[in-house]
C-alpha cells in the first residue's frame, strides 16, 4: 500500500489540521494525542513520509527515538506517573489506525487501567492543560 499524504498526521505536518505540539525539530514533531488512553498521553511523528517503522528511513528511525526518549522523560516529569509505555504499531493488524509511522507515549497510572486505544476522543481542555504541563517540563 502506498503511503497517503492525506493522513491526519500528514495534514498536521502540513498545518492543515491543528495539534497540541509539544516538540518540533528537524526530523520529528510530537504531540498529544487526541484520543487518549491515559492523562498526558503523547505521540511522536517522523516528518519523513513512511507508513511504518520498517519504511523509515535510518536517520528518521533515530530522531523518532531520540524525540520519544526526550518526551517520555518530560511526560514522567509533568505527569508524576507510575510509569511509561512506549508503543509503536505497524500495519492494521496491529493496530495501526492512521497510517504513518508514530510512537505512543503513554504513562501509567496505578490502578488506573488504559483506555482503548483510537477508540474515543478526550476533553480538548484537559488535553491543552497536560500539553502546557509537558511542555514546561521540556524547558
Amino acid at each position: 500500500m502506498a503511503y497517503d499524504d492525506q493522513n491526519p498526521f500528514a495534514k498536521i505536518l502540513r498545518g492543515e489540521l491543528p495539534c497540541f505540539k509539544l516538540w518540533e525539530d528537524e526530523h520529528t514533531l510530537s504531540f498529544m494525542d487526541i484520543m487518549p488512553q491515559s492523562d498526558g498521553h503523547a505521540l511522536i511523528i517522523p516528518k519523513e513520509p513512511a507508513q511504518t517503522i520498517m519504511a523509515l528511513s535510518e536517520a528518521s528511525a533515530m530522531a523518532c527515538i531520540r524525540t520519544t526518549q526526550r518526551i517520555a522523560r518530560a511526560v514522567e516529569k509533568a505527569m508524576q506517573c507510575a510509569g511509561i509505555q512506549v508503543v509503536q504499531l505497524n500495519g492494521p493488524i496491529a493496530g495501526q489506525t492512521v497510517f504513518h509511522a508514530h510512537f505512543h507515549v503513554i504513562p501509567r497510572y496505578v490502578q488506573q487501567p488504559l483506555a482503548m486505544h483510537a477508540a474515543q476522543m478526550g476533553d480538548m481542555q484537559k488535553i491543552k492543560g497536560h500539553a502546557e504541563r509537558i511542555v514546561a517540563a521540556l524547558s
